[in-house]
């Protein structure tokens, strides 16, 4: 059973947010579109890669007025030690990161792996009617591409028929 075109599960949990402890729930974000994308764990090698990817499309994002929101298992604390390692992440991760320790908000969305405890690379793409639009799901050891995400979000957002590379300005289909 697919979640695409159903109404988002409600969520809430703590962030890592620009170095703040914060809340942040799906309530926050009515009539908003937004971007939850879920990674294994901190201190890996392939997270990063992505975080960062997201952290530098912010801006592109926040002009199409989408929020970004990453999820993964592990506590807000682990979150605020791995972000501040400048090795890893030479710049700040601004967007808030989702300490999802319960499990709940993976869950909620099918997107953890039980027997390890920890979530696939997954993204949602939540609407401004708050109806999921895109649902994607990696295992592991793949990436993703956050302008994949962003193209998502823009063909979404355009209303019309967007054929395969479809970019936002280009013509629509049809």
């Amino acid at each position: 059973m697919t979640l695409v075109g159903q109404p988002a599960p409600a969520w809430s949990g703590t962030a890592y947010d620009n170095g703040n402890e914060t809340k942040i729930s799906s309530s926050d974000l009515s009539g908003k579109w937004y971007v939850l994308y879920w990674y294994p764990l901190d201190f890996t090698f392939v997270c990063p890669t992505e975080i960062i990817s997201f952290q530098e499309l912010a801006d592109d994002f926040a002009d199409d007025d989408v929020r970004v929101i990453g999820v993964s298992t592990d506590s807000f604390f682990s979150h605020k030690a791995w972000f501040s390692c400048r090795e890893t992440f030479p710049q700040e991760i601004t967007h808030p990161v989702l300490a999802d320790t319960s499990h709940e908000i993976s869950r909620a969305f099918g997107v953890l792996k039980e027997e390890l405890g920890i979530c696939y690379r997954a993204t949602v793409i939540v609407d401004n009617e708050g109806n999921i639009r895109s649902l994607a799901v990696n295992d592991l050891s793949v990436g993703r591409s956050p302008k994949e995400v962003l193209r998502t979000v823009q063909a979404l957002q355009s209303g019309k028929l967007c054929g395969a590379n479809w970019n936002k300005g280009d013509d629509h289909v049809g």
